[in-house]
């Protein structure tokens, strides 16, 4: 019967020591975003050689320069908003582990100059697809402001001018 408790209680220790292993290995490692390259199991950095960036996949955070020091965000500064993060080539730094990749800055810039296109990528997910009824067209909509009193109610003549392509915005 001792020997069974004693049996119970290891098997118990080795499923609760497997369990804290997977935790901190989730932890650890951040889920790269949908437009990372795919194929990497382990990487804490991307450089985007075209905004000369990194990306901390584990804080989910651009790292850029910006006024005279290195920022972190969520977001890429205003000036590279259009920038296409699936098009873009993603350097993927596998050989760094710390918190400031940008130490080798130099390096990355000149090996990985603005243009830069290694082997080909595919993204870790799609791109998102948007759809026709995702697609916003204001000019057949009218807005209308709540306190507007002629809400609701069209002149004769606009209507027919609107449905046959008559006078005004198309």
């Amino acid at each position: 019967m001792k020997t069974i408790k004693i049996a119970i209680a290891g098997l118990f220790l080795l499923v609760a020591n497997a369990t804290q292993a997977q935790v901190s290995i989730n932890v650890n490692i951040g889920t790269p975003p949908a437009w990372g390259p795919a194929g990497y199991s382990e990487m804490e950095y991307y450089y985007l050689p075209d905004i000369e960036a990194y990306y901390d996949v584990r804080a989910s955070q651009f790292i850029y320069f910006g006024r005279g020091k290195w920022v972190r965000t969520t977001y890429l500064p205003r000036q590279y908003r259009n920038y296409d993060l699936y098009g873009g080539y993603k350097v993927v730094l596998t050989d760094y582990h710390g918190r400031t990749p940008y130490v080798y800055f130099d390096r990355h810039k000149v090996k990985y100059y603005r243009g830069y296109h290694g082997a080909p990528q595919r993204p870790y997910k799609p791109r998102p697809v948007y759809g026709y009824n995702d697609r916003h067209d204001h000019r057949d909509y009218k807005h209308y402001d709540k306190h507007d009193k002629h809400h609701g109610k069209h002149d004769k003549h606009d209507h027919d001018d609107h449905r046959h392509g008559g006078p005004g915005r198309r």
